[in-house]
């Protein structure tokens, strides 16, 4: 799994629009959370074979970039919640999990294309 960071609010308009061409996956992390490391552990070891080779993973620590979790809240219009992975297609969220309710088998039953 290759991680792409997503650092800055002006990353996010383009994350965006990349979504209008390719599926993209946000994982809202915190590098305090033991349930947050157990996630992304297991994003990282189940995703190599899950055939999502066409989805794009961008990695947000949002604790160093929580006004870049903010804007995340408010323009796809969910929750603030971590450890936090939302699916972008077309501009929109179309899946949104956290905690350990995130599941890669329920994200690949969302991804289109």
């Amino acid at each position: 799994m290759n991680w792409h960071p997503l650092t800055s609010e002006e990353q996010l308009e383009v994350v965006i629009e990349e979504s209008k061409s390719t599926p993209v996956v946000i994982f809202k992390h915190s590098t305090s959370c033991s349930i947050s490391s157990t996630a992304k552990s297991r994003l990282e070891r189940q995703w190599n074979g899950a055939g999502l080779d066409h989805v794009k993973p961008y990695y947000l620590d949002l604790l160093r970039y929580r006004p870049v979790s903010n804007e995340i809240a408010e323009v796809f219009e969910v929750q603030h919640q971590s450890p936090q992975l939302l699916l972008i297609q077309d501009g929109m969220c179309t899946y949104d999990a956290s905690h350990l309710g995130i599941s890669l088998d329920s994200l690949k039953k969302k991804v289109t294309a």
